[in-house]
């Protein structure tokens, strides 16, 4: 493991959880979008992380891919509504706020602990310079 392995890491684990912090703020914002009933509904993103070069110690994480949400969405009955069908209904996405605030705690918690390594690391590697100046 070479000395600044950890900046690497930690670095790729920031990208990923502000990836995923992309895709649930995308997700809450979108949560109310209507549509027609002939049309899809919002889709939902999911990230997909995976780890690379699992068990070495110097490979990190990356987002392996989005996955989408339905778009069948779910129908409301919305009579008043500009886009209600002649049956009165609309289509909104199917997401849970409840989950997508979960997974926005759980993702920001993340990116938190992989900022605070860099800054630990950082002071770390700052402390050990300070030893040679004697």
């Amino acid at each position: 493991m070479a000395i600044f392995d950890t900046f690497g890491i930690s670095g790729s684990g920031l990208m990923t959880h502000r990836k995923w912090l992309d895709a649930v703020s995308d997700n809450i914002a979108n949560v109310n979008t209507v549509r027609r009933t002939d049309e899809d509904a919002f889709q939902q993103r999911m990230v997909i992380a995976e780890a690379v070069e699992y068990g070495t110690g110097q490979g990190g994480v990356r987002v392996a891919r989005a996955e989408f949400g339905d778009p069948e969405g779910r129908l409301v009955y919305q009579p008043d509504h500009a886009l209600a069908d002649d049956e009165g209904y609309v289509k909104y996405p199917d997401i849970d706020l409840g989950d997508q605030m979960t997974q926005m705690i759980m993702a920001q918690r993340g990116y938190q602990a992989n900022l605070s390594v860099v800054e630990r690391a950082t002071a770390a590697y700052q402390a050990a310079l300070q030893l040679g100046k004697g």
